[in-house]
């Protein structure tokens, strides 16, 4: 039940017409002490309407409120304070979720319309670096969150296995490659050679004019150039595989570039219908003038496509397949003019689905401040990272608990967990540094407490012996400990439906952290296995924290270990 929603309709039968309920629940505050009550309403946006002070309004609305679910209300100037009824709240909370169990805060506002959503999208013949982390979690997290309110995810890695860097790569091998390092070592040889073409182009641009031939051919189905290409493909993906193991992430497709290669020809033909393409300094480009962006290159002076190109194709391709609702794109904020440009053609061919199409920009992971760069070799490789938070996190569970059954299993889930909560505990957008020490501690904000608190609750359960889905009699609290926990898990569906709305798991990660701080504070302070009347209604609260933080854990693709 949401209890800011009951206030708002109290305060709009007395307010009348001058606000919606919608709107009055929109004004509605969390006041910055608990000592000003629950929920506070401000009353400025009444004072032109009802034609007297703020001060005035708030006196006389006061007086008039009341209703069980509201145990006082105090006018502190120009704000009503609402302190909600503890017993009756707490009661509602605890049965709501011990009902629901893991689908509380499950919503239908998506009425199983599919989401395809972009994300992961490494490009082929390189490693899987900590630069692919963020698409990779984030996306996979967006996904959680929208199909836990109804919608249908479809989790899409659009490979990068096409463009001028294969006409690199195949130009490198011919020159320093051989087979057997290939077999031997895929992926690093294959990085070794780009990184090397790189480094020799400085000196021999000519090297450049070779690759860009050597795309051509592969692109003209040129027998050498397939079979390498399929080649370097078919390697990465297995191990692209590997780790998406270990991050525990699915995609229902693998369509890459190369995939809308027999798909573009018909967007050149669309853009010419509808007269929209020019040709400057040789290239064809549609003008985006109007919409204050740079021309989109559609074709290079040599024929050859670029990613705007196979990028409408796929938009056009997915509309058609999934009938989207909306259509995700998890890429990093460098490319925000693209998808600014993509979405602008294909409203320029009249596709006014593209405003349902939505860029999910974020920022960098560095390290001592500075960016990641795969072209000049400085690569941090995801699985060394994993592997590494694994191991550390294996040592702190041996000092912590040496006897602990499935150590390996629960140190996998604590050290990879802990990698991906620490990025997903970040606003998207802001850039962070990335050091392994700090993210696989067991206190402060980070993975392994959230897991460590839960399978703190857990062991409480076990010890009571309350570990079945019986619910108490009586599930009133009246304590202000508790009461800080209750007003969190009652907050949970609206911080779901908050999360969705501006496509931020970090949301989820910070109502994880909260709620673990606040059961912490709260088994500090009260005595949960006490013998007395209210000690059923204590364990309901915990065995709801242990179901709320699995649950916000499982959103963001984090592990949720019982023992630790």
């Amino acid at each position: 039940m949401e209890y800011k929603l009951i206030v708002a309709e109290l305060l709009q039968k007395e307010i009348g017409e001058t606000l919606t309920t919608e709107e009055i629940f929109n004004l509605l505050e969390k006041p910055k002490s608990a000592e000003y009550g629950d929920i506070a309403f401000p009353t400025f946006a009444l004072a032109k309407a009802f034609r007297k002070a703020p001060q005035q309004i708030a006196a006389e609305l006061g007086e008039k409120i009341a209703a069980p679910a509201v145990s006082k209300v105090d006018v502190v100037g120009p704000y009503l304070n609402f302190f909600l009824n503890k017993e009756l709240v707490s009661a509602s909370v605890l049965k709501e979720v011990l009902t629901a169990g893991a689908d509380y805060g499950n919503q239908s506002i998506g009425l199983g319309q599919t989401i395809p959503i972009d994300l992961s999208s490494p490009n082929i013949a390189k490693p899987i670096s900590m630069g692919h982390l963020r698409s990779t979690v984030i996306g996979n997290s967006i996904a959680n969150i929208v199909e836990k309110i109804g919608f249908k995810p479809i989790r899409i890695n659009h490979l990068g296995d096409w463009g001028t860097q294969f006409g690199k790569l195949i130009v490198a091998y011919k020159l320093w490659g051989n087979e057997e390092s290939v077999k031997a070592e895929p992926i690093n040889e294959l990085l070794r050679l780009y990184v090397k073409f790189h480094a020799e182009a400085e000196e021999k641009p000519e090297l450049d004019d070779e690759a860009r031939a050597w795309f051509k051919k592969l692109e003209d189905g040129d027998e050498e150039a397939v079979a390498l290409w399929k080649w370097f493909r078919e390697e990465s993906l297995e191990e692209f595989n590997h780790i998406y193991k270990l991050l525990g992430v699915e995609f229902d497709s693998f369509n890459g570039e190369a995939f809308y290669n027999d798909k573009m020809d018909e967007v050149i033909d669309l853009l010419e219908e509808k007269h929209l393409l020019t040709v400057d300094n040789g290239a064809t480009i549609v003008d985006l003038e109007k919409y204050n962006l740079n021309p989109a290159l559609i074709k290079k002076s040599d024929g050859a496509t670029l990613y705007i190109t196979r990028d409408l194709a796929a938009a056009i391709y997915r509309q058609r397949t999934y009938n989207f609702a909306q259509s995700l794109y998890v890429v990093g904020n460098e490319q925000s003019n693209h998808f600014k440009q993509l979405k602008a053609v294909l409203k320029e061919l009249g596709f006014d689905w593209s405003d349902d199409m939505h860029h999910i920009p974020f920022g960098l992971i560095t390290q001592g401040g500075k960016k990641l760069s795969t072209r000049k070799g400085k690569i941090v490789l995801l699985e060394e990272v994993l592997n590494e938070a694994v191991h550390l996190a294996n040592q702190q569970i041996s000092e912590k608990n040496p006897d602990l059954a499935n150590k390996d299993i629960t140190a996998s889930q604590v050290g990879i967990g802990a990698v991906i909560f620490h990025d997903l505990k970040n606003d998207r957008l802001n850039n962070f540094d990335f050091t392994l020490e700090e993210v696989v501690r067991f206190e402060g904000e980070t993975g392994p407490y959230v897991q460590y608190t839960r399978a703190r609750a857990m062991s409480i359960l076990r010890k009571a012996g309350d570990l079945d889905d019986t619910l108490p009699d009586s599930l009133t609290l009246n304590d202000e400990h508790s009461w800080e926990v209750i007003k969190l898990l009652q907050e949970y569906p609206t911080t779901v439906l908050r999360a969705y709305e501006k496509f931020e798991p970090s949301v989820i990660a910070k109502h994880a952290i909260h709620l673990a701080q606040a059961f912490n504070r709260y088994y500090a302070q009260v005595k949960v296995l006490n013998d007395d009347a209210q000690k059923p209604a204590r364990l309901a609260l915990v065995k709801a924290i242990t179901i709320v933080l699995k649950e916000d854990l499982r959103l963001l693709g984090v592990g949720a270990p019982d023992e630790m």
